[in-house]
């Protein structure tokens, strides 16, 4: 597996995480706080966080594929996108397992 394959879904973890938290503030700012510009700010971020969220989906199915992740894993590292904060922590969790062995699949560097 590349580590671009990796790097890919990290990014979007990260994205897709940090667009979740600001809506989860926005929808409290809106019902709980009855603030007036959050109605609008939480349309903008509901809707970027839905169209990202599906390429969230991509790449994460397409990381679970290379790694050869079982049905469970690959459906918990899916649905993390949906959890407040539960992306940062899954992301790091995949890159703490996934990081060793794309650098045994990569051949060494000889320097001449």
């Amino acid at each position: 597996m590349k580590k671009s394959v990796l790097t890919r879904y990290r990014v979007m973890a990260y994205v897709t995480g940090v667009l979740l938290v600001l809506l989860t503030l926005g929808v409290i700012a809106k019902y709980v706080l009855d603030m007036n510009g959050a109605v609008d700010f939480t349309r903008v971020v509901a809707i970027a966080h839905g169209w990202l969220y599906v390429v969230y989906l991509v790449f994460a199915f397409d990381l679970g594929a290379k790694a050869k992740w079982p049905v469970g894993k690959q459906l918990w590292v899916l649905l993390a996108g949906t959890i407040p904060t539960a992306a940062f922590f899954v992301e790091r969790k995949v890159t703490q397992e996934l990081e060793p062995k794309i650098a045994e699949d990569s051949p060494a560097v000889v320097k001449a």
